[in-house]
């Protein structure tokens, strides 16, 4: 079975998404499938990418939410590969992984929908999504082991989505968060909102300024 997973951030390093997409394949290299990845960081694909995509059993994207939705340069890329994949009719699993700075998991419930409206125009088969909220603080404990303290949900959801892929089966969309208080999170990001705003040159009470 041939696996791709698709990082959708624009970071070229330290994403959330290549967190998650890493946790993920701890999981899948356990059932011997052979796992290409790749990272789509600009708008196009390559024709070397659309190919290896087209021959894939399974297409896992991973992306972060972007104004309720997909980011703009993964949409690009999107577009592109119907117009390909469309042509190949295989019988591809798609599965997608969406994380946002919100707390909650199912605010990425509608760039799921999106993934999945696109799924039908490809004539890709729909397997299942992750709704991840509190996704910014993936990279800051990405040594904790999976399935332990504050990603014990993150990773039963994997584990879930892991062996769906295995099997090339569909399921319910899942929507998860970390387990850690919503007010310490809260907290957490205002202070690093703080942090970066005195590297920039600005105070604190500069980030209400209404321009």
């Amino acid at each position: 079975m041939k696996i791709a997973l698709i990082n959708g951030s624009p970071k070229t390093s330290g994403s959330a998404s290549g967190c998650i997409l890493q946790n993920l394949r701890s999981l899948l290299d356990e059932e011997g499938s052979v796992i290409g990845e790749y990272h789509l960081k600009r708008p196009g694909v390559s024709a070397e990418e659309v190919a290896a995509l087209g021959q894939s059993d399974a297409l896992v994207f991973a992306f972060p939410l972007y104004v309720d939705g997909i980011p703009s340069h993964l949409l690009h890329s999107l577009v592109q590969l119907e117009q390909s994949l469309v042509k190949e009719k295989q019988e591809t699993m798609v599965y997608a992984l969406a994380n946002c700075g919100f707390y909650e998991g199912h605010q990425n419930r509608w760039a799921l929908a999106m993934m999945e409206s696109w799924c039908s125009k490809a004539g890709l088969m729909w397997g299942q999504g992750i709704g991840i909220g509190a996704g910014g603080m993936l990279p800051a404990i990405q040594s904790v082991p999976l399935g332990y303290g504050p990603k014990k949900n993150f990773g039963k959801a994997l584990q879930q989505l892991a062996a769906n892929i295995a099997n090339c089966s569909a399921d319910e969309n899942l929507f998860v968060t970390a387990n850690f208080p919503k007010l310490v999170y809260k907290l957490a990001a205002e202070a690093g909102w703080v942090r970066s705003a005195k590297a920039n040159g600005l105070r604190w009470r500069d980030l209400s300024l209404r321009r």
